[in-house]
């Protein structure tokens, strides 16, 4: 992991007491994301995590994409549409009607890699309602790596998907983009994939570690 103070802080909380629907989750919070890291944060289920990814988000919005954990899809919709919605505030109001009623072949083209590399090549003009839960998440994830900004959220994005899927969509997610914060439930994937790890407990950071550091008895006192 490369020294933190070589690199430029892209999102900075500084001694914040974070709310979700008024109540204070999360109490005096010091945490800054660095251009170029993979962070992953973890902790039990009502740690917090949706609430600081949420939070992060927030301070810089057009440099973010969020991938949802309930996908935040229009069902009527198909694959290649939804995909495409992460880049409808960059169009015109024409070019989008255009787009919704007969795709052109340039949106096609850049949608298309994506959606291959997804597993969701055959199901590109289908419509969301008619997928399963995995590929539905897998569309979200696409909806947010084609928007194409820098820093991507992401809350537990491959829960919906076995194993091995779990593990090819993390290795393109964080080799795609430049910057990710990842809300997860699995330890192997923070473990794997990411070179930082925030636990959250008790309505505070727990620890905030290079992954390398993070003992297993850490994590014991974590989820104990």
């Amino acid at each position: 992991m490369e020294q933190l103070q070589d690199k430029r802080s892209v999102l900075v909380l500084e001694n914040e007491d974070i709310a979700y629907q008024g109540v204070v989750v999360l109490k005096n919070v010091n945490v800054s994301i660095y251009q170029g890291e993979k962070v992953a944060l973890i902790g039990k289920s009502g740690a917090g995590k949706t609430t600081l990814l949420r939070r992060l988000y927030q301070i810089s919005p057009r440099q973010c994409a969020f991938i949802h954990q309930h996908y935040s899809l229009v069902s009527q919709l198909t694959t290649f549409h939804n995909i495409y919605m992460g880049r409808l505030d960059t169009h015109t109001i024409f070019h989008n009607i255009r787009n919704l009623v007969l795709p052109s072949k340039i949106r096609i083209n850049e949608i298309r890699p994506i959606a291959e590399k997804l597993g969701l090549t055959e199901k590109l003009f289908t419509r969301i309602g008619e997928l399963s839960g995995g590929q539905q998440q897998r569309v979200g994830i696409g909806r947010a790596l084609y928007r194409g900004v820098s820093i991507l959220m992401a809350d537990e994005p491959v829960s919906s998907l076995d194993a091995v899927q779990q593990a090819q969509i993390m290795d393109f997610i964080t080799n795609t983009c430049k910057t990710v914060v990842t809300s997860l439930h699995s330890i192997d994937l923070s473990q794997q994939f990411f070179n930082r790890v925030i636990g959250l407990k008790d309505s505070k950071v727990f620890f905030d570690l290079p992954v390398d550091q993070v003992s297993d008895s850490q994590l014991k006192a974590l989820y104990g």
